[in-house]
C-alpha cells in the first residue's frame, strides 16, 4: 500500500533526522532519485528550500551521473482520440529503460495534432518540436513542461513546403544548455539556399530565449553552410554540426558566448553514411564501411579522432544501416537502434561482440540517452 505524502513526511521528520546537521542531510538527499525528492519537499520548509535551490539541483544531477549510467528515454508516437476538431491527435509517451530491460512509464504525456520530432535530451530536459505548431520542452521526471512559439525559420519552411513539397533536406533543431548561466536554449541553424534567391549560400542562426519567450538572430552566424542531413548534438555547453564543405568540418556553437568556431576536419570524406553522437561524454562520429560500422571518438586536447570501437553489421538483422549509437551503458554495452522508427533497440557487448534485444517498439519511436534531474527552463 502506498503511503500518503503526509504519512511519508511524518515518518521522515523524526528525531534522528533532526539530530543530523543539515549539510549531511543535503548530501544524503543528493543521492535520492527525483520522484522521492518531489515528495520530500513536503517534509519541511527547510527541505523544500533545499531541494528547490539551483545549487542542489546541480549537485543532484552530478551525483546521479556518478552513481549510475544513463537511462534510455523512449519517445513513442501513438494516435490518440481526436483533439478538438483538428483531426486525430498524437501523443508523446515517454518511458525509461535500463540495460537490464526493465521499463517504467514517466509522467509526461503531451498531445499533438501533427508530426513531431525530438531535438534530444539535455540535463534531464527533453525538447520536442513540430513544424506547424508550438514546440515543447519538458522534464519527464517531474512532469513539468512548457511550450515555445515557432521560429522565423519554421515559417519560411512552411512556405517552402507549400511551393516545393518536402522532398529536400532540412536541418534539425538543436537543444542544449549554457554551462555558465544554466539556461537552456533551442537553436535553429540553417542555410539560405531555398529561401534567398541568388548570391552565395550563407547561414542564419536563431536562438530562443525562455526569459523573453521570443526568438532572436545571432550575428554573425556559421562561416560555412551546414550539412542539413545531420542532426546537431550537445556536449559541455556547445552544439555541434557538420559543414557542407569538402572535406566536412566540425563546427561548434558556444551557448554562452553564442559564437561559432571551426574545430577540425572530420575523419572521413563522404558524409552520407555518418552519424554524430555523444558516447561516454565524448563527441563521436559513427561511420559505415560496407558491412562494418566504426565509431570515432574526438580527443579535444589535441583535436584528433581515435577509433573507439567497430562491429559487424550482419548479426543485427535487417535494420536501416548505419545503426544509431544511443549510449554506452554499464559494463561496455553499446545501445544501438536502426534508423527506421519501428526498429528494435539492440545492446552490443563490446567485449564479447554479442547482441541482445533490449526492446521492440510497439509504435513509431525514437530513443535518446537521459539523466533524470529537477531542472526546468
Amino acid at each position: 500500500m502506498k503511503r500518503s505524502k503526509q504519512s511519508l513526511a511524518e515518518n521522515l521528520d523524526t528525531s534522528l533526522w533532526k539530530l543530523l546537521p543539515h549539510d549531511v542531510v543535503e548530501v544524503i538527499l543528493e543521492c535520492v532519485p527525483v520522484k522521492p525528492l518531489l515528495r520530500f519537499r513536503c517534509v519541511s520548509k527547510k527541505w523544500k528550500l533545499t531541494i528547490d535551490s539551483p545549487g542542489f539541483k546541480e549537485r543532484q544531477l552530478m551525483r546521479r551521473r556518478q552513481l549510475r549510467g544513463p537511462d534510455v528515454l523512449i519517445m513513442s508516437l501513438s494516435y490518440d482520440r481526436p483533439v478538438r476538431r483538428e483531426g486525430r491527435g498524437r501523443k508523446v509517451v515517454l518511458s525509461a529503460a535500463s540495460a537490464s530491460a526493465s521499463r517504467r512509464r514517466l509522467g509526461w504525456n503531451v498531445s499533438y495534432t501533427c508530426g513531431m520530432f525530438c531535438a534530444g535530451s539535455c540535463d534531464g530536459l527533453v525538447c520536442v518540436y513540430c513544424l506547424y505548431v508550438d514546440s515543447i520542452v519538458g522534464n519527464p521526471a517531474t512532469g513539468w513542461h512548457r511550450s515555445f512559439p515557432l521560429s522565423n525559420y519554421q515559417g519560411l519552411l512552411i512556405q517552402r513546403f507549400k511551393r516545393e513539397g518536402s522532398d529536400f533536406p532540412w536541418p534539425s533543431l538543436g537543444f542544449g544548455r549554457d554551462q555558465l548561466s544554466g539556461t537552456f536554449k533551442p537553436v535553429w541553424l540553417y542555410n539560405s539556399s531555398g529561401f534567398v534567391l541568388g548570391g552565395a549560400v550563407v547561414t542564419y542562426c536563431e536562438v530562443f530565449d525562455f526569459s523573453t519567450n521570443a526568438w532572436r538572430y545571432v550575428v554573425p552566424a556559421s562561416p560555412y553552410p551546414i550539412n542539413a542531413y545531420h542532426k546537431p548534438v550537445h556536449l559541455d555547453g556547445s552544439l555541434y554540426w557538420l559543414t557542407e564543405s569538402e572535406p566536412p568540418l566540425l563546427l561548434s556553437f558556444d551557448l554562452h558566448t553564442e559564437t561559432f568556431q571551426v574545430i577540425c576536419k572530420a575523419p572521413f570524406a563522404d558524409p552520407r553514411h555518418i552519424t554524430m553522437c555523444v558516447l561516454h561524454n565524448r563527441l563521436c562520429l559513427s561511420e559505415q564501411k560496407h558491412l562494418t560500422q566504426v565509431i570515432w571518438s574526438f580527443d579535444s586536447s589535441d583535436k584528433t579522432w581515435n577509433t573507439l570501437c567497430s562491429f559487424d553489421l550482419n548479426p543485427t538483422g535487417d535494420f536501416a544501416a548505419p545503426l544509431l549509437p544511443i549510449a554506452i551503458l554499464d559494463k561496455g554495452q553499446l545501445l544501438l537502434q536502426g534508423r527506421a522508427s519501428m526498429d528494435p533497440l539492440v545492446i552490443h557487448d563490446l567485449h564479447y561482440r554479442s547482441y541482445d534485444l533490449l526492446c521492440t517498439p510497439k509504435s513509431p519511436s525514437g530513443s535518446v540517452y537521459y539523466f533524470e534531474s529537477l531542472f526546468s527552463a
